[in-house]
């Protein structure tokens, strides 16, 4: 198969992802608009209790992310009457982390005066984590059968579900934050329960899909109970958890260097947190490219063509790329404007446009590590993943920034702008080492088919 061939094949897999992706974050926005209206301090408190469930769910998240390429893999080699189970074992996985998560509601409020807050703030930030705790079985199931669904090249019903999910945020929110339906005000933490209902009625939906949808009648995820099998269980926790430690790598990096910069005062804690919210969002391409290339690698490798595996990286390097040229121009050209849509602060407007600028370097190297990291999922090697990531972000990336932002050792204190800088470097460490990792895998794979 050409490369055309492949990259029509991934953008066929990654449009559906990119939308519900973005849809995933304008559930958050919503979440903080609608608090803020309340008050300051429900927003705050949306923000701060979100801020410590959501980096636990992300770890369960990356735990499931080990299932599309087993799924993907089967469905290559035509290993069908095996995919089933494969599913079961990873919902056993996902239910035995998740209920523990959600019988710990009773234990929440023991957590109060370990930070430091006004009562009010506590309140209602312990009551909101709380009702997000509840959800979080819903959340793992309905995991178990989207990354089920994707695995099998089956993505539309992601986007679909996840638009539902939206339509189900916004009323619920709505309803429970200003207590309409005869229902009392809870303010902020109406968000926790508009979240846990959102989980629930995707994990419905995408029952039903799995259940009845005649795409996936041939990968009948019940035809029959299997048992937990601790040995498969260990097999996805083996490839599940350096997916879950890289992503909590990433995730937390950023909220640490968010702490290293409040002695700095809000203006520069406003600006990094406006210049993120942006390039996070432009962040979802290359992320939807990457997961629908583990997706493809590893059917490829299934039907032992670790060439056209191959074929699938290079386009959807090129993709890509060609979409970080695009969005890191927008990123340049329009960044006081983007800025400006945040905030009418003129000097945060200013510092956050220059941390943009920054942020328009880092895409292109942002791109092929994430694109290459997914990859790597569908060879199955994420301990390697896991261990890059871990010396790219943490000890080059951060390292760097606390010597630019915070010394005076090679320039005069940089603040925000040194961290961003720490962020190209550390980013274009990890492109260069996944890469060459990646590389070297496909060596392998293609000598191993030769012989």
């Amino acid at each position: 198969m050409s490369l055309a061939h492949e990259i029509r094949q991934l953008v066929k897999l990654s449009w559906p992802l990119l939308i519900a992706q973005v849809t995933q974050t304008l559930m958050g926005v919503s979440d903080t608009i609608m608090a803020g209206r309340v008050s300051a301090t429900d927003m705050a408190a949306v923000a701060i209790a979100a801020s410590v469930v959501m980096p636990i769910l992300f770890f369960l998240q990356g735990i499931i992310l080990a299932l599309p390429p087993i799924v993907s893999r089967l469905d290559g080699s035509k290993k069908w009457t095996e995919i089933p189970e494969k599913g079961q074992q990873t919902l056993w996985l996902a239910l035995m982390f998740s209920v523990p998560l959600a019988l710990c509601y009773p234990l929440v409020p023991g957590l109060a005066g370990l930070l430091p807050m006004d009562p009010e703030l506590e309140r209602i930030t312990l009551d909101y984590i709380q009702y997000l705790l509840l959800g979080a079985p819903a959340f793992a199931v309905y995991q178990v059968f989207r990354q089920y669904c994707e695995g099998l090249s089956v993505t539309r019903p992601s986007m679909v579900i996840m638009g539902i999910g939206l339509l189900v945020n916004i009323p619920a929110n709505y309803v429970f934050i200003y207590g309409k339906l005869g229902l009392p005000a809870f303010g902020g933490a109406g968000c926790g329960i508009a979240t846990s209902l959102v989980f629930t009625a995707m994990m419905i939906c995408t029952w039903l899909y799995t259940h009845f949808a005649p795409a996936m009648r041939r990968y009948h995820m019940f035809q029959r109970w299997y048992a937990p099998r601790f040995d498969e269980i260990g097999q996805i926790l083996r490839l599940g958890v350096p997916i879950a430690m890289t992503i909590l790598f990433e995730v937390s990096l950023f909220a640490v260097v968010a702490l290293l910069l409040s002695p700095y005062g809000p203006i520069v804690v406003a600006a990094h947190q406006v210049a993120l919210n942006f390039s996070s969002l432009m962040f979802m391409v290359p992320l939807s490219l990457g997961l629908a290339v583990a997706i493809r690698v590893g059917y490829l490798l299934g039907e032992d063509k670790p060439l056209n595996a191959r074929k699938a990286v290079h386009g959807a390097w090129m993709v890509g790329i060609g979409c970080a040229l695009i969005t890191a121009s927008l990123s340049f050209l329009l960044r006081y404007q983007i800025a400006g849509l945040y905030t009418v602060d003129q000097k945060v407007v200013s510092l956050a446009a220059d941390l943009m600028f920054l942020a328009a370097i880092f895409q292109f190297s942002d791109a092929i590590q994430v694109i290459s990291g997914c990859a790597l999922r569908g060879y199955k090697d994420t301990k390697a993943m896991f261990y890059i990531s871990f010396v790219s972000y943490w000890g080059i990336g951060l390292t760097t920034g606390c010597i630019l932002g915070l010394t005076d050792w090679i320039v005069p204190k940089m603040a925000a702008s040194g961290f961003w800088i720490g962020f190209i470097v550390g980013l274009t460490a990890a492109a260069i080492f996944l890469g060459w990792r990646l590389t070297y895998i496909q060596r392998v794979q293609e000598e191993q088919v030769a012989v």
